[in-house]
């Protein structure tokens, strides 16, 4: 899947930031969100950025014009009754220890492929190699199925495995996380009165076209409604209601589809063209139309409930443009071409990163409480890096995959936070 996204957030005050798919790329974090202290600042801080005495090892590495993007170090040893640095969610209920064992599957038999040993010939990192790779998710899957408790889990990675973690977007471990997720949409296989605003299939000729690209609104014109008049025409695939859905669409990379006759199918992504995202909540706030303080999503649905004509205005301002192929009810997937698993897939840049690879991210993420309200909580999750983004730059952006729907949504919505990421691999001399 890709995304090719960015949007505004809000960290500890409000900032501009480039964000891949989610609505949050067009938001501005939600104050609300209460943070959880769940240990001593040197317990859920200190341990987990890069120590000094390695920043100043790889000093010279990092100050080259080629970042080296990880860098070794050993395990963090948990603060008693820091509950934040265990994967305990693993533990909790036998479906989270399922969904984490279907995303190593999923990598296992990436890595097996021709594609991932190409991925690893010339991979930058020294020590970091396909067969160690493939060797270290094989260990960490018979210690996720023999251990009995997160705690035992962690005291066998303490053991046998290293981390090598990202230096981040300052050299020092620092990471920024969003979210994405796989929207639902109702949508028409024919165009009728209601259903007029289309998503469009890869034009075969499309390796052909000359650069620079014909721009969105060459494509489809400001309304959305002239793909037929050019390039596009008789490469409908699905027709929308609301001409948010499909663009909305095109950020996410995906989406799951309930169709007007009853049945129902997911669509994925193909291809774009070669344009960065220009985010239209920054536009609006831009414009004066709205105030970057405070902005939320409901705050620009509702914007473009009460002026649906300055869509035409807005949407054409963003130059990309990405097509999409019918995938018959298949789940969203990644860049390496393995289906995405809810809470334990990643997307980063794979010009930097190891795909397939097996990881730690440590950081905020927003939950539904049962009272139905959103909260932060500080959590560690082992994931799988199986994605990555246009807005995926560099080895500071990590984006997680929440799943599909509307809670999923909700969630990814306002996922904007600093964190850490490490990548687990077996000592050598395992």
């Amino acid at each position: 899947m890709k995304k090719t996204l960015a949007g505004l957030a809000k960290l500890n005050k409000v900032i501009a930031i480039s964000l891949p798919v989610v609505f949050s790329i067009l938001l501005v974090r939600m104050q609300s969100l209460a943070h959880r202290e769940l240990s001593p600042p040197e317990c859920r801080v200190k341990k987990w950025e890069l120590p000094v005495s390695l920043i100043a090892k790889n000093q010279n590495v990092l100050t080259q014009k080629q970042k080296a993007p990880l860098i070794q170090r050993l395990p963090v040893t948990c603060c008693q009754a820091d509950i934040s640095c265990l994967d305990e969610a693993i533990y909790g209920k036998i479906a989270d220890k399922k969904a984490l064992l279907t995303a190593i599957e999923h990598s296992l038999q990436y890595l097996q492929t021709p594609n991932a040993v190409a991925a690893y010939q010339n991979y930058q990192v020294a020590g970091i190699k396909h067969n160690r790779v493939f060797k270290s998710l094989k260990r960490f899957r018979e210690l996720l199925i023999k251990t009995n408790s997160a705690t035992e889990l962690h005291q066998a990675i303490e053991r046998e495995f290293v981390f090598y973690q990202s230096v981040g977007k300052d050299s020092k471990g620092s990471v920024l996380f969003t979210a994405y997720y796989e929207p639902l949409y109702v949508a028409s296989r024919v165009p009728t009165a209601e259903y007029r605003y289309p998503v469009y299939r890869l034009p075969p000729d499309f390796n052909s076209w000359t650069k620079p690209h014909p721009t969105r609104e060459e494509l489809e014109g400001a309304d959305g409604l002239q793909g037929a008049k050019g390039k596009l025409r008789g490469l409908e695939l699905f027709w929308f209601r609301d001409r948010l859905e499909p663009y909305l669409a095109q950020i996410q990379g995906s989406a799951k589809l309930q169709l007007t006759d009853g049945t129902q199918t997911t669509i994925g992504y193909a291809d774009n063209i070669a344009y960065n995202y220009k985010s239209i909540g920054r536009e609006l706030a831009n414009d004066g139309k709205l105030p970057l303080q405070g902005m939320t999503m409901p705050i620009i649905l509702d914007y473009f409930q009460k002026y649906p004509q300055e869509l035409n205005i807005y949407i054409p301002r963003d130059r990309s443009f990405v097509f999409f192929q019918e995938n018959h009810g298949e789940p969203a997937q990644g860049s390496i071409n393995v289906p995405l698993t809810a809470e334990r897939s990643i997307a980063t840049d794979k010009s930097l990163m190891p795909p397939g690879a097996l990881a730690l991210i440590h950081t905020s993420v927003p939950f539904v409480n049962p009272t139905g309200k959103m909260e932060e909580r500080i959590v560690s999750r082992y994931v799988l890096d199986q994605d990555t983004g246009g807005a995926i730059k560099g080895a500071g952006r990590v984006d997680y995959f929440l799943g599909t729907g509307k809670i999923a949504g909700d969630r990814a919505g306002v996922t904007v936070s600093n964190g850490q990421l490490f990548y687990l691999l077996l000592k050598p001399q395992n």
